[in-house]
């Protein structure tokens, strides 16, 4: 089915891309091109927010406070983030899948695929970059055209910003009034189109969940390694067999070292044997010689021993009804929904049947990490999962994660105070607005400009360093 949506997804994009041209040119007449952008400017929508703005104006005017509150939130949010993504690119460049990706690339079709992080990331195909963008764009800039409404700001036009194939949508407003305007008003303005998206990431991931419980069912267990334990690196007694110090570990073409401890074999890879000796860590950590490891199991455990497994509890269960040497059948499903085979003969530990696998307890804190912990009730990251209804369940299921996660990264983006960003004006007015000085807020808003520019050209510099 990947196959075949691909070749879909992709005709789909050129139709589209041609399509976009064809309505380009037949109205270049109404086009206004901005730099690399072209503009059409339409009256579609401006019922609808003057409607929406006046109808709704009791609960609209109390909630600019809490639409304030959100824009301090995600400003605060975003800087925090761009701070710990440049830690990641200089102190832990090779801690993270995502320091593969450049610091400044744009979200863009087939993006996990580019950059190998399918293990991250759903697909994304063009049709969900379509359909995403669009819910994202038309909510964020109907807010702003309705909460400048409710504050008497005119609105001249609505209209769809293009570049190639890829459409955004916008409000204009006056400016001369807008500027005019008291900066709690501003605030709310500036803010509306961030809070929209919040609230549509937080719809969104209420659908998510309830067709999640409803298309979904636990079909097997995907356990996060194999057994593993910290040794001390200088009691290391061999490598592959040699002692440590005749070991040349740069030689080493094969993914696995074989150690020995006090008689005891342990396996671990020759980048992290290389790293700990040059960085002369004092422990370092191995897999256990275990069925598991020996047997190389990989995927979601689905059966064991023609048991099914839905869940940790299952394997612990159907564990104990055998003994240490039991000849068992694992069986596996991979990434690529193909079947694995396993015949292994069972160890001992603790005087019971072992295999040897672990499993990770995801705990995150502060209030991302308390969503994270209710979504984890209805799914259960250590358990895998199946569609009722097929390929179907599947597409819908990552359109609205897409949907969900790009709310989030729009809300959060538009909100760092940089000059081009609804942020920039929000920090300008607020600074402005406590101290008095309007030269105060423009010299802030220039350093964290700056700041930013700075703090992208350092990562990319590091990026290029550590790709090439």
């Amino acid at each position: 089915m990947v196959a075949s949506f691909i070749a879909y997804d992709i005709a789909f994009l050129i139709i589209f891309t041609l399509a976009v041209v064809l309505f380009l040119y037949k109205r270049k007449q109404k086009l206004q091109r901005e730099g690399l952008i072209y503009l059409y400017r339409t009256k579609l929508g401006l019922a609808f927010i003057e409607k929406f703005s006046k109808k709704y104006a009791r609960i609209l005017k109390p909630m600019q406070y809490l639409v304030i509150t959100s824009g301090y939130i995600l400003m605060i949010s975003m800087m925090w983030l761009i701070i710990t993504t440049l830690f990641i690119y200089l102190k832990q460049p090779d801690s993270s899948p995502l320091a593969k990706v450049p610091a400044v690339f744009p979200l863009i079709p087939y993006f996990p695929e580019l950059f190998n992080l399918e293990s991250i990331f759903p697909p994304f195909y063009f049709t969900y970059f379509l359909i995403a963008i669009a819910i994202i764009a038309i909510s964020h800039e109907c807010a702003h055209g309705i909460f400048a409404r409710l504050n008497k700001i005119k609105i001249h036009s609505t209209g769809f910003a293009f570049l190639g194939p890829f459409l955004g949508a916008f409000v204009e407003q006056d400016e001369k009034q807008m500027n005019k305007a008291k900066k709690f008003p501003q605030l709310a303005i500036l803010a509306a189109g961030t809070f929209a998206n919040i609230v549509m990431m937080l719809l969104f991931g209420i659908v998510l969940i309830l067709f999640f419980a409803a298309a979904f069912m636990p079909a097997g267990l995907l356990f996060t390694s194999y057994a593993s334990s910290a040794v001390n690196v200088s009691a290391l007694d061999t490598v592959n067999g040699m002692p440590l110090e005749k070991v040349n570990i740069s030689a080493f073409t094969g993914d696995v070292v074989n150690l020995s401890i006090d008689n005891q074999l342990y396996y671990t890879t020759p980048r992290a044997l290389g790293y700990s000796v040059q960085q002369n860590l004092s422990q370092l950590l191995v897999y256990e010689d275990t069925p598991a490891f020996r047997a190389r199991i990989k995927g979601a455990i689905t059966e064991f021993d023609y048991t099914p497994i839905h869940s940790y509890k299952d394997l612990s269960e159907a564990l104990s009804h055998h003994a240490p040497g039991d000849i068992i059948v694992v069986k596996t499903i991979d990434s690529e929904k193909q079947v694995h085979e396993y015949t292994i003969q069972l160890a001992e530990k603790d005087g019971r049947a072992y295999l040897g696998l672990s499993t990770q307890s995801f705990r995150r804190s502060g209030f991302l990490g308390s969503i994270y912990a209710q979504f984890s009730k209805v799914k259960d990251p250590n358990i895998y999962y199946e569609s009722r209804i097929g390929d179907l369940g599947i597409f819908i299921y990552d359109l609205l994660w897409w949907i969900v996660i790009i709310n989030l990264l729009v809300a959060l983006f538009n909100m760092y105070p940089a000059g081009i960003l609804d942020g920039g004006r929000f920090l300008y007015l607020t600074v402005w607005g406590i101290t008095g000085s309007k030269r105060l807020g423009e010299g802030l808003l220039k350093f964290t400009t700056w700041l930013l520019l700075i703090i992208v050209a350092v990562m990319m510099i590091r990026w290029v360093f550590a790709f090439f």
